[in-house]
């Protein structure tokens, strides 16, 4: 067993993030005759699940397979579930407590049909998302934005963290530093490296006994060599970057839950290339708060803020009060969240529309109209 929790001594079920809103929640369903468990895994059939009595080799019953209408009705990493402890450290899970925040992406287009586009749990019951960026070519100011609107969709918190910043020189970094507070005035930044070890110390700092963490991000930017600094050994196995591509390769093939000496939680995640926002307007309107503000004040209470006279957000954009590239991943971000909830027969109809808008939003821009 390695350190996820052999190495630290855990003697209640609140070590692992159960609190008052999961115990309400476990009344309410009145599963007094089961204990509750942490997943900490998810493999291909089962689950590794974690409580104060140890760790478990979970399976859900086929009275649950069977009731499942979508992925979201299985348990992920991070889930809360009511199990039943068996002999040899195996268990059989009973049913899922209410997930208290989710983060959930589009995934990939393999979808039937007629069908909606697949929907991808990343993780379940997280207090803050780290979204790590590497200051090389991953570098991308609207990336972040798409990690947070699919974060804040879900009621988790985003975090900034910029790695390998021994990567570039200080002027370098201090224009990173500049842009990313312009753009995110209100989320907390880290900067950090595992080579020289700068920022590691912050970035424990910020993560809190008790409290749950996910580092989300794409392959080769770090996010699996910060985690083991954490923990303060390589148990994560982590690959260079490749010489052909120039990109990370897939290392982390997994979901996987550490716990940090200090009492935090990490959750490391597979690198993701694609970050989809499906239905994620909530958190679309709460990232672009400025611009939901503005909003409020248009002629049209069904403004698009593309072409309407009296819109305020347009006025903004052409006066320059507001940033240009923020307005344009507002607007892909609005547009990708409608598209993706649209069947296969809807999206065949709107696939040339919605090309001919993507490519005048950028003719404008390029003139410099906005």
């Amino acid at each position: 067993m390695d350190k996820t929790i052999s190495e630290i001594t855990k003697t209640k079920i609140e070590d692992f993030g159960y609190d008052e809103f999961f115990e309400s929640n476990r009344k309410k369903l009145k599963l007094d005759n089961f204990s509750i468990a942490r997943v900490i895994i998810e493999q291909k059939g089962s689950y590794k699940v974690v409580n104060q009595n140890g760790e478990f080799l979970a399976k859900i019953t086929g009275k649950q397979m069977f009731n499942a209408s979508s992925r979201e009705d299985f348990p992920v990493v991070g889930d809360w579930v009511a199990i039943t402890e068996l002999g040899e450290n195996r268990a059989i899970i009973h049913d899922i407590l209410p997930r208290k925040t989710i983060i959930k992406r589009k995934h990939g287009n393999k979808n039937k049909i007629g069908e909606k586009t697949e929907v991808q749990i990343i993780g379940t019951n997280i207090d803050v998302a780290f979204v790590v960026e590497s200051v090389d070519q991953d570098y991308n100011l609207n990336r972040f934005e798409r990690y947070f609107a699919i974060a804040r969709d879900g009621g988790v918190n985003p975090a900034i963290i910029l790695n390998k910043i021994d990567l570039i020189s200080k002027e370098e970094l201090e224009l990173k530093i500049a842009q990313l507070k312009n753009r995110f005035s209100d989320v907390d930044v880290v900067f950090t490296s595992t080579v020289s070890n700068e920022g590691l110390e912050e970035l424990k700092e910020h993560i809190l006994i008790q409290k749950t963490y996910c580092f989300l991000g794409s392959s080769g930017v770090g996010k699996s060599s910060l985690i083991n600094k954490l923990l303060g050994e390589s148990i994560i196995k982590t690959e260079g970057i490749s010489s052909y591509s120039g990109k990370g390769k897939h290392t982390t093939t997994n979901r996987e839950m550490y716990f940090l000496e200090n009492g935090g939680i990490v959750i490391d995640n597979p690198g993701m290339r694609e970050v989809g926002v499906t239905d994620a307007s909530a958190g679309i309107d709460s990232l672009f708060d400025e611009i939901t503000s503005l909003a409020t004040k248009c002629r049209y209470a069904d403004c698009t803020h593309i072409h309407e006279l009296g819109c305020e957000v347009l006025s903004a954009l052409e006066s320059g009060k507001l940033d240009a590239s923020k307005y344009a991943n507002y607007i892909n971000l609005k547009k990708e969240a409608e598209y993706y909830e649209m069947t296969k027969f809807e999206k065949k109809g709107k696939d040339r529309q919605f090309g001919k808008f993507l490519k005048k939003a950028k003719e404008q821009l390029n003139k410099g109209q906005y």
